[in-house]
């Protein structure tokens, strides 16, 4: 039985003991004097959420199937226990071996949100790694940063000794050969890091350096050494269907988030909207086949005991054997009273069919993502919905026996006027008329009920929004408000319901993901006084950033209030996505025109991904 780190009386202190004791269903132990390389995977926030990360549950399987590898997992503890830790002087630990983090040879920290950037800094003080990498002496861990907030690494580039660019499947095996010859041979980390910075997709920011205009914007950024690559390029899966995927995931022993078995049906999307960056960085669209996904749903459910089954994919109805799947999932989950969740389906008559088959008979609420209320509004961010699609897709529900529906929607998005506000309202109202007069009174189940959710656009890198200027929050408030007078206008006011997002950690969130390598002492600042969970409500405290910037010289406004010019110099521009700068250049000069540009199924628009010779663009 293996030793616990945490002792009895303060496991039987803190709040959920059993995110810190290892030992789950599928989880793998190893003998550590049989392998070359400890890897600890982390994700920067509470268990629940970490061991909901399909990423981290694809590489922990294919880390420990290799003999010489063995890969733990680690979370940010829940403030109570992190009070403790610091305390009693209690290094972080993997929950495999329930061994010091710090003793490791890697220490991976996937990047998901940009209010989780304190706490990585947590992660690194827990486990009595040094935060700056330039202070991290021999016997430190190579502390490795993945995910989609790499794809703007330099807010927190000086609290890394190198990112991997892109899907992890790839350069990994790479990167550890490299570190089993390097340690054998006697090297140091300083001599490890530049050969790693060779690999493709690895980048090693103290091998880079930026310089700066007078103005604060980016004049330069090069790397110091000349045997390195001045361009990072993303690392891409080609063949979904081959590519390693885990039969056995950890079953967590508390509730997480997503507590089901989750199927990646694709990556990448075809849809091209203009404020997404998952839609731009994940590019070209891969399919994984669908037999190959019928034995990796079986496989999952008898290795897990779980009772739903979800498909994962950015836009599950672009998926082209989706029929096929859903019809064979029926049929098996129906057998093993297996319930089927189907996010990120489209508005249109076959969704609301599958939908239908798949629910039960109370029918639950149904999701729409419209994003913007008028139709003007939805052409400039490249949505491709029409109101009649959304108005025909809501009654086909109300037809089928729906009678919730929830709508999302963004603020702030560019152009927005006081009309494109208030049409949320009215959009809102009209599904709440088309329900009255498609449903007959004897056939209602109660009144309908449309939920509406705002949340407050934030620009992100290697989007065509990437230009775009940001608002006060008491500007974003304002919005909400029009929107929120606007509903209480409505005929059917009393059917809307209406929600929106906090103002101040949009604005920050805009600062941390178009940032450059100084705000990382803002970063910095925010953490030495006590900023954690910053993803939290609960934790976020807004004058705790205000007051870190003013102290470190960096004015936000500079990152979020300016729209930026087409020639600007970025701090992510040395990362190439496969997406072209001219193809964005050319997307947000037709989001002002409120020009539509077709989906990559209708018609190649020519962003620059087809280099990588496969998916999608390789169909036909």
């Amino acid at each position: 039985m293996t030793k616990l780190a945490l002792s009895d009386e303060i496991l039987m202190k803190i709040d959920k003991p059993a995110r810190y004791i290892g030992n789950e269903l599928n989880s793998v132990k190893k003998n550590k004097d049989e392998v070359a390389i400890r890897f600890a995977m982390c994700f920067p926030d509470v268990y629940e959420i970490g061991m909901s990360h399909l990423g981290i549950q694809i590489l922990y399987d294919m880390f420990n199937k290799r003999e010489d590898v063995w890969c733990e997992r680690v979370y940010s503890p829940w403030p109570d226990l992190h009070r403790i830790m610091k305390e009693e002087q209690i290094p972080l630990f993997g929950l495999e071996s329930q061994e010091p983090v710090k003793n490791m040879d890697f220490l991976g920290i996937t990047i998901q949100y940009e209010m989780c950037y304190t706490n990585i800094l947590q992660i690194l003080d827990l486990s009595q790694i040094p935060l700056l990498s330039a202070e991290r002496g021999e016997d430190c861990p190579i502390v490795i940063g993945g995910g989609p907030c790499t794809y703007n690494p330099e807010p927190i580039a000086d609290f890394f000794d190198l990112f991997y660019m892109g899907e992890g499947e790839i350069q990994y095996d790479a990167l550890f050969e490299l570190y089993k010859k390097m340690r054998s041979d006697g090297n140091s980390r300083a001599e490890f890091l530049h050969e790693a910075a060779k690999i493709p997709g690895i980048y090693v920011p103290s091998l880079y350096e930026p310089v700066y205009n007078e103005d604060g914007t980016l004049k330069s950024f090069a790397p110091i050494v000349d045997d390195i690559p001045s361009v990072i390029t993303k690392q891409l899966v080609l063949d979904m269907t081959e590519a390693v995927y885990p039969e056995k995931p950890v079953v967590p022993f508390i509730k997480a988030t997503q507590d089901r078995v989750v199927l990646e049906i694709q990556r990448g999307c075809i849809r091209g909207c203009r404020f997404c960056q998952a839609g731009m960085v994940y590019r070209p669209v891969r399919e994984k086949h669908v037999e190959r996904l019928k034995e990796l749903a079986m496989a999952m459910l008898k290795s897990t005991g779980h009772e739903e089954i979800s498909l994962s994919s950015l836009s599950s109805s672009d998926y082209s054997q989706l029929e096929e799947l859903i019809d064979f999932l029926i049929e098996e989950c129906n057998k093993k009273r297996v319930n089927i969740s189907l996010p990120s389906l489209r508005i249109d008559a076959f969704s609301l069919d599958v939908m239908s088959k798949v629910q039960d008979v109370k029918k639950s609420s149904l999701t729409f993502a419209p994003e913007a209320g008028s139709q003007r509004l939805r052409d400039v961010i490249n949505k491709g919905l029409t109101e009649e699609v959304i108005l025909n897709g809501a009654t086909q529900a109300f037809e089928g026996g729906w009678n919730k529906v929830k709508f999302y929607f963004m603020l702030g998005l560019p152009t927005e006027t006081e009309e494109d506000m208030r049409a949320i309202a009215e959009l809102a109202n009209e599904t709440a008329v088309r329900y009255y007069e498609t449903v007959p009174k004897e056939k209602r189940n109660g009144k309908c009920q449309i939920t509406i959710s705002t949340s407050f656009f934030v620009p992100k890198p290697f989007t065509p929004f990437q230009w775009a200027r940001m608002y006060p929050p008491e500007d974003y408030i304002g919005r909400a408000k029009i929107v929120n007078d606007a509903v209480k206008e409505q005929l059917n006011r009393k059917s809307i319901k209406y929600n929106w997002h906090e103002a101040d950690v949009t604005v920050l969130e805009g600062v941390l993901a178009r940032g450059d390598r100084r705000v990382g002492k803002a970063i910095l600042e925010v953490y030495k006084n006590g900023g954690i969970f910053d993803a939290w409500s609960e934790f976020f405290d807004y004058k705790r950033w205000l007051d870190a910037f003013a102290a470190c010289g960096i004015d936000p406004d500079f990152y979020t209030m300016r729209e930026r010019s087409l020639d600007e110099l970025f701090p992510w521009d040395f990362i190439d996505t496969g997406v072209s700068k001219e193809f964005l250049q050319r997307e947000w000069k037709n989001a002002m025109a409120e020009s539509v540009t077709p989906n990559c199924r209708m018609r190649c628009s020519g962003c620059g991904v087809k280099k990588f010779g496969g998916g999608v663009c390789y169909e036909d």
